[in-house]
């Protein structure tokens, strides 16, 4: 290899990297910057489609990723946060602000490339401060998007000249399906359409492709990003495989019309070039933009008609559990505090029993090590992370009122109740955790070790199933069983504990086999700790309830 083939496959292959570089350390900043913010966005605010398009822009806007939104979506919709309605918003509005990035890389300011790395570069070294250094992270993404871009298209300069490359966008240009076909793969390779748009507005700023050629691609970078959403919802619910599907059928028929309209849409996007004094990056970003504001706004009026095909499509029960707070209504607070509270202990109670599923997903989980219990047993877990904050703040906003003595003790207990429902869903993700660890490091535990386990977790689900019992009962009687199990909770786990050290002295399993099941011994003696304190408060109660009753 001569010299200046060596140069030219160096930029072109470096400047590749360097471009899918800067995208991806963009999008980190972004999401970094946006933190939790993201899926509140989308649980709050989707509740109708045409909301749901709104909040999918957004979103796609602020972490410039639409396959990352509708892997959120699709996500949502498995574990009954959204509904397959709800999500078709969503999927159209990510179409729309996944065209932000092109729009960016249309504004051709590559001189200025190497400046804005050393920006973002100082910005994320000199900095302690975690909020700085994301905005330096979003600064030297966007500056290597720009210089990686630039030496690609160095890169293929020379290339553009080969007989062999003319011919075959002579090819493109009149067989709109091999462009089509072309852009798919190249998003599904990279695994980003934004990625992909960039590269092809490199080649048409170089001349290297016509637009009758450049457009089809585009339709293709569309369907390819559709990828990462169908393989996340392969092991999921009926309603996220739909939700996953619906984003292919959208992708797949707007590519269709585009194709039916590519000469006439050609035209349109070479005349607002020319009136506008667009820049050959900036026209594809336009007509990008274009495509995916039509074709969404075409498809939004007939989202009824989707859900129904997709259902003929990918048919099935939905057997997905609505994981949705149903209670809280701030109305109630100032009607009446005494049902807002009784309300809220409604929706406490309901948290409960979903912590006594996810306890026992982590045990199948455990036992069977099939990942449907584990990812189960993590939906849930993060279902009670976020019941805790809606409910606590429903609480909080009671405290505000003016209580009487006895409604503010229950309004007390309640918030402490949430919080320890709350650590159960810590404690068995963190069961689910140390499961995979042990897959990990591939050790095995003993008979007894395992039937040891088996007796602890066996009590230890019994005991949270008779505290939440006791509350959604408010049976004194039960709550005093499930404290006197506490005694024998913490029996055991002494007893375990001093039979572990003997077992590793002698032998019978490895360290790391130890540490295993210790931590398991640990987790679940504090999960029985928990479902204790939510007995004592049972006991320890007044006459709140019987006064509302």
């Amino acid at each position: 290899m001569d010299l200046e083939s060596q140069r030219m496959l160096f930029e072109l292959l470096g400047g590749l990297g360097i471009f899918l570089y800067g995208i991806a350390t963009m999008r980190t900043g972004l999401q970094n910057c946006a933190g939790n913010k993201l899926k509140d966005i989308l649980d709050r605010f989707t509740t109708n489609p045409l909301i749901g398009f709104l909040a999918g822009i957004l979103v796609t806007v602020m972490i410039q990723s639409s396959t990352a939104t509708t892997v959120i979506t699709v996500g949502l919709v498995s574990v009954g946060f959204m509904t397959l309605r709800q999500a078709i918003g969503v999927i159209l509005g990510a179409n729309i602000g996944t065209t932000v990035t092109a729009i960016i890389i249309g504004f051709n300011i590559e001189e200025y490339s190497l400046l804005i790395i050393a920006i973002g570069s100082f910005l994320v070294f000199l900095f302690n401060k975690k909020t700085i250094q994301n905005v330096g992270q979003i600064i030297f993404g966007l500056g290597a998007l720009f210089y990686g871009l630039d030496l690609f298209r160095l890169g293929m300069e020379p290339i553009g000249k080969l007989e062999v490359f003319k011919e075959l966008v002579v090819q493109l240009s009149s067989m709109p399906l091999l462009g089509v076909l072309s852009g798919t793969i190249s998003t599904m390779l990279i695994h980003s359409s934004s990625a992909a748009v960039g590269i092809l507005q490199g080649l048409y700023a170089d001349s290297l492709l016509s637009i009758e050629a450049a457009l089809p691609i585009l339709y293709g970078d569309n369907i390819g990003t559709t990828l990462t959403a169908v393989i996340v919802s392969l092991g999921a619910s009926t309603a996220a495989k739909r939700a996953a599907g619906i984003h292919v059928l959208i992708n797949v028929i707007g590519t269709i019309l585009f194709l039916i309209l590519l000469k006439p849409f050609a035209a349109f996007i070479l005349w607002n070039t020319s009136v506008m004094h667009l820049s050959p990056e900036m026209a594809i970003a336009f007509a990008h933009a274009i495509y995916n504001i039509l074709s969404s706004l075409l498809f939004l009026p007939f989202i009824n008609v989707l859900i129904l095909s997709i259902k003929k499509l990918i048919p099935g029960e939905d057997s997905v559990i609505e994981y949705r707070v149903k209670r809280l209504d701030s109305h109630l607070i100032k009607q009446s505090t005494v049902i807002a509270l009784g309300q809220a202990k409604e929706e406490v109670i309901y948290m409960g029993k979903f912590a006594i599923k996810g306890l026992e997903d982590s045990h199948l989980f455990f036992k069977t090590k099939k990942d449907r219990y584990a990812n189960s047993s993590k939906q849930i877990a993060e279902f009670l992370n976020s019941l805790e904050r809606k409910i606590t703040k429903y609480l909080v906003d009671i405290g505000l009122c003016s209580l009487s003595d006895i409604e503010l003790e229950e309004q007390n207990k309640l918030i402490h109740t949430v919080r320890d429902i709350e650590r159960i869903g810590h404690l068995f993700e963190n069961i689910i955790e140390h499961s995979n660890y042990q897959l990990a490091i591939r050790v095995n535990l003993t008979d007894h070790a395992l039937e040891c386990l088996e007796k602890m977790f066996e009590l230890t689900v019994g005991t949270v199933q008779e505290s939440i019992t006791a509350l959604d009962q408010n049976n004194k009687e039960l709550a005093k069983k499930v404290i006197e199990k506490e005694f024998l909770i913490n029996k055991i786990e002494e007893e375990l504990r001093t039979q572990h050290v003997n077992r590793l002295q002698s032998g019978e399993y490895s360290p790391q086999a130890g540490i295993v099941f210790m931590d398991m011994i640990s987790n679940l003696e504090q999960i029985g700790n928990h479902a204790v304190n939510i007995a004592n408060r049972i006991v320890t109660e007044q006459t709140f309830y019987s006064e509302i009753r």
